[in-house]
């Protein structure tokens, strides 16, 4: 189903189609949607010698995980005018592929699979300018959680809120085509991780060191009719992880959670309904 929506947008796109305005833009941000997404995880721990460990890349996680995503967009004239909200979750699960090595090993020693599971929840608010009939800009802020739920070991848990500035600059080149570009520059806060215990493995949780986050996408809407729209997109995510501290898993030994960097690669097509 979503391969012949993603084809009737495109034929639509080579059609001869009226006169755009900023109706298609106010139409597309009122809509719920549900999207099918696939998220690449590309994921790097390294060391830095802390107690004499290794430095360099300790361990890596790549591939695509798949899920859905729901969003809920508004544009009503309540505040300042053009007042945009949305409101977005987004689960998905599956495996990545694991690279990293025993302990004391080299990097690419092991070479395995791991289950992960990636949750996210946001809410936005902006007011959106019309640069012409047909361009509209939206400044926003926009506050979010995220998780994931990653299956080396026995489990380990990464959790995070962020706060960010963006911009969601929109274009109707033509009736019922709605083109969007959007970023966003914020700030990680609360990083956390939950390593958890199994036979011969003691666990541990506590803080992480907080980021700069950054996100970037593209996306484009069309109005399959009255209500219904398609839609595809992508967008790109990346933040990091600082170092924990060091806590006591018995026997005199300590463990932490090293340095990290995440970048995400989202690609969503779904079908909306507006109002």
């Amino acid at each position: 189903m979503f391969f012949k929506i993603a084809l009737s947008m495109c034929c639509a796109m080579l059609s001869t189609a009226a006169f755009a305005d900023i109706s298609d833009i106010r139409k597309s941000n009122n809509q719920i949607s549900m999207r099918v997404i696939s998220t690449n995880v590309d994921y790097t721990e390294t060391g830095n010698g802390l107690y004499g460990t290794s430095t360099g890349i300790l361990d890596t996680e790549s591939g695509p995980v798949g899920g859905y995503a729901l969003t809920l967009a508004l544009m009503r004239d309540l505040l300042l005018g053009n007042d945009y909200f949305e409101f977005g979750n987004d689960y998905s699960s599956g495996h990545t592929s694991y690279t990293g090595s025993y302990q004391g090993g080299t990097y690419g020693s092991v070479v395995t699979t791991s289950t992960a599971i990636l949750g996210n929840f946001s809410a936005r608010y902006g007011s959106g300018t019309m640069v012409n009939a047909k361009i509209m800009l939206t400044p926003y802020a926009e506050f979010g959680h995220h998780e994931w739920n990653r299956g080396v070991n026995y489990g380990e848990i990464y959790t995070h809120n962020y706060f960010g500035l963006g911009v969601l600059a929109q274009y109707s080149p033509e009736k019922k085509w709605v083109l969007s570009a959007n970023a966003l520059l914020g700030k990680t806060f609360g990083s956390y991780i939950v390593v958890v215990s199994g036979p011969g493995l003691t666990g541990f949780e506590g803080s992480l060191g907080d980021s700069a986050l950054y996100r970037a996408g593209l996306s484009a809407d069309y109005a399959l009719d009255k209500n219904l729209h398609g839609s595809v997109g992508i967008d790109f995510t990346s933040f990091s992880y600082g170092i924990s501290a060091a806590y006591p898993v018995g026997g005199g030994i300590v463990a932490w959670e090293p340095d990290s960097k995440t970048n995400y690669t989202t690609f969503k097509i779904g079908l909306g309904y507006a109002f």
